[in-house]
C-alpha cells in the first residue's frame, strides 16, 4: 500500500509541473535548403539515425550536436531555451522532430520553435553565428494600438532598452539572459553553445538591430543562424523568479548542494505525513487535467455510444489485473492484454496509459472513427473505458497475433503457405478498400504494416490499431497534417509534402506485398541500412536490370 500511494503521490507532483508549464511550441520558421542528396544514396536512415542521437542528447543535457560519418554527412544541432524545464524541453524537441521532416529530402533543414531549435546541414555549422542567406527577422502583424506619437516613440525607446540589456546579460552569463523594461516590454536571448561568447556578442546585435525594427509592433523575433533573440508585450518566459537566477548565474542549476538536501527532506517529510492528502489532490487534478485536456468533454459525446462503455473494474478482472502472463502485445499507443468477460467472451484490452493531449486526441480519434465500422478484415472495437486511472480499447479477441509473427520472428512455429499468402494481401486489400470507399466517410489509416495485420485462427487478416487513422470529406483532394506512422512504410511524397491521400495507404500496402511475398523486412528504417540491404532497393533493381 506505501509503494503504490508513493508512486501516486511522485506521478501527482511530475503531472503538476507539466499542466502549470509552456514548452513554448509555436513555429517561428521553418526553412528547408535546395539541393538534395544524389541518388541511391541512404539519406532517409541517416536522418533517422541523427534525430534519434541528438533525442538522446536534449534529454541528458538539453542541448547537444551529433555527427553522421555518411554519404552525404549529416551534422546536427539541438538545443532548448535555457528557461525551459526538462519536461517542456522534451516536448518541445519533439514538435521540432515532428515538423522538421516536412523538408525531406532537403540536404538542409533549420526549424525555430519558441523554446527550442533544431538544425541538420551536410557542413559543420556549429560555429557559424550569422548567416545572411539564412538569418530572419519576424514581426507581429499587430501593433499598440491607441497610443500617441509620443507614447508610441516611448514604446520604440523601451523595445531598444529591452534589446540592450538582453543582450548584455546573454553574453556575460553563458548565453542565456532575460529582461524587462517598465513592465511594459520583455525580451529573451539565447545563443547556440556551440558559437562561444564572441559570436554570441556578433549574433544578438545583428539580431537586435533587425528585431529593433519591429516596433511598435507588439512582438519581434530575430532569428539568426547562431541565436535566437525576441520581444513582446506579452510575459512569454517561464517563472520570472527562475528566469532571473538564470540570467544573474548563467544556467538554471545554480543551486546549492545543502538547499538541494533540505528541498529533498522536506519532500520527503511532505510525503510522510501527507500521503491521504496527496493521494486526493491527485483525484481532483487527474479531473482538472481531464476537463482541459477535452476528456471530459469526449466522455460526454460518447455517452450516446451506451453500448460501448464497459466499467474499469470489469476490465480489470478479466485481465487478471493486468497480469503479465495475459500480456499478448506491445506497441507504440500501450500494452494488450487478453482477457474473459463475465459473459465468458474472450476479448482484447489495450491499455493507454496517456499524459499529453495527443494520446487523448488518439484515443478518442479511434473509438469515434471505427466505433460504427464493421467489416470482415477490420478489427471490430467492442468498446472503451474512460473512468479509471487509464484508459482502456477492448477489441474482439484475434488469436493468431500479428502477421510480423510468421514473417520474420526467427522462432515461427508455422510457415505460411502461398495460397495462404494470397489470401492475406487479398484480405488486407478489401479491408482497405471498404476504408477508402466502402463506408460512409473516407478513412485512411496512415500505419499500415505487418505488425497490424491480425490475424484470426482461419489465417484470415484483419487491419488493426486507427490510433493515427484520419478521415476527410468526399470533396477534398487531400489533408495537411502532421507526419505520422513508421518509417519505411510511408510514401515518399508524403513524407517530403506533409500531404495526406489515400495514396498513403497504396504505398504502404505495396511494401507489405513484398514482404509478405519474399518474406523478408523492409529495412530502409534500420539505423544500419545501406541502399543495397533495403527490399525497395532490390526490388526496383531486379526490375530495371
Amino acid at each position: 500500500m506505501y509503494a503504490k500511494t508513493t508512486t501516486w503521490v511522485i506521478f501527482f507532483f511530475l503531472v503538476f509541473s507539466v499542466s502549470l508549464s509552456d514548452p513554448r511550441t509555436n513555429q517561428a520558421k521553418l526553412s528547408c535548403g535546395t539541393l538534395k542528396p544524389p541518388p541511391n544514396t541512404s539519406f532517409i536512415p541517416t536522418f533517422v539515425k541523427e534525430m534519434e542521437s541528438l533525442s538522446q542528447l536534449v534529454t541528458t543535457h538539453q542541448w547537444g550536436t551529433h555527427f553522421v560519418n555518411s554519404t552525404p554527412p549529416m551534422y546536427g544541432l539541438a538545443q532548448c531555451f535555457q528557461d525551459l524545464s526538462h519536461t517542456d524541453c522534451l516536448l518541445c524537441y519533439a514538435a521540432s522532430r515532428t515538423k522538421l521532416p516536412r523538408c525531406l529530402p532537403s540536404l538542409s533543414a533549420t526549424i525555430f520553435l519558441d523554446g527550442c531549435y533544431l538544425r541538420y546541414d551536410n557542413y559543420s555549422f556549429y560555429q557559424q553565428s550569422t548567416d545572411p542567406s539564412r538569418d530572419a527577422v519576424n514581426c507581429s502583424s499587430s501593433s499598440k494600438h491607441g497610443l500617441e506619437n509620443e507614447d508610441r516613440m516611448e514604446f520604440v525607446r523601451n523595445v531598444g532598452f529591452a534589446i540592450r540589456n538582453v543582450t548584455k546579460a546573454a553574453v556575460d552569463n553563458g548565453g542565456f539572459g532575460v529582461a524587462q523594461v517598465k513592465g511594459s516590454v520583455y525580451a529573451l536571448a539565447q545563443c547556440w553553445k556551440t558559437v562561444g561568447r564572441d559570436g554570441c556578442r556578433a549574433c544578438l546585435e545583428k539580431g537586435g538591430e533587425a528585431v529593433r525594427g519591429c516596433a511598435p509592433k507588439k512582438e519581434g523575433r530575430a532569428l539568426n543562424a547562431g541565436c535566437y533573440l525576441r520581444y513582446s508585450t506579452e510575459k512569454f518566459y517561464n517563472d520570472e523568479e527562475q528566469a532571473e537566477h538564470m540570467a544573474d548565474h548563467g544556467h538554471g542549476l545554480s543551486v546549492s548542494r545543502g538547499i538541494i538536501i533540505a528541498v529533498v527532506l522536506a519532500a520527503a517529510a511532505f510525503i510522510f505525513l501527507s500521503l491521504f492528502a496527496a493521494y486526493a489532490g491527485y483525484a481532483k487534478l487527474v479531473q482538472i487535467k481531464q476537463e482541459r485536456s477535452g476528456v471530459g468533454l469526449a466522455s460526454i459525446s460518447i455517452n450516446k455510444y451506451s453500448s460501448l462503455k464497459f466499467k474499469y473494474e470489469t476490465l480489470e478482472k478479466a485481465t487478471d489485473y493486468f497480469n503479465s502472463s495475459k500480456k499478448i502485445g506491445q506497441g507504440g499507443g500501450g500494452s494488450v492484454f487478453k482477457g474473459t468477460l463475465p459473459n465468458g467472451k474472450t476479448v482484447a484490452v489495450k491499455r493507454l496509459i496517456y499524459n499529453t493531449r495527443q494520446w487523448v486526441d488518439d484515443f478518442f480519434n479511434e473509438v469515434n472513427l471505427i466505433s460504427g465500422i464493421e467489416h470482415k478484415h477490420l478489427v471490430k472495437l467492442l468498446g472503451c473505458s474512460i473512468e479509471g486511472p487509464e484508459s482502456l480499447l477492448v477489441y474482439e479477441y484475434v488469436p493468431n497475433k500479428s502477421l510480423d509473427h510468421f514473417l520474420f520472428d526467427k522462432n515461427k512455429v508455422q510457415i505460411l503457405t502461398w495460397n495462404e499468402r494470397l489470401n492475406i494481401i487479398i484480405g488486407t486489400a478489401e479491408g482497405l478498400a471498404y476504408l477508402h470507399e466502402g463506408s460512409t466517410i473516407r478513412i485512411i489509416h496512415r500505419d499500415i504494416k505487418s505488425g497490424n495485420v491480425l490475424l484470426d485462427e482461419n489465417l484470415s487478416p484483419k487491419i488493426a490499431d486507427f490510433g493515427l487513422a484520419r478521415c476527410f470529406a468526399a470533396d477534398q483532394s487531400h489533408l495537411s497534417t502532421g507526419i505520422a506512422g513508421t518509417l519505411g512504410y510511408m510514401a515518399p511524397e508524403y513524407l517530403v509534402q506533409g500531404q495526406l491521400t489515400e495514396k498513403a495507404d497504396v504505398y504502404s500496402f505495396g511494401v507489405l506485398v513484398l514482404e509478405i511475398v519474399s518474406g523478408k523486412r523492409n529495412s530502409t528504417f534500420r539505423q544500419d541500412w545501406d541502399d543495397s540491404d533495403s527490399l525497395l532497393h532490390k526490388v526496383s533493381f531486379e526490375l530495371w536490370t
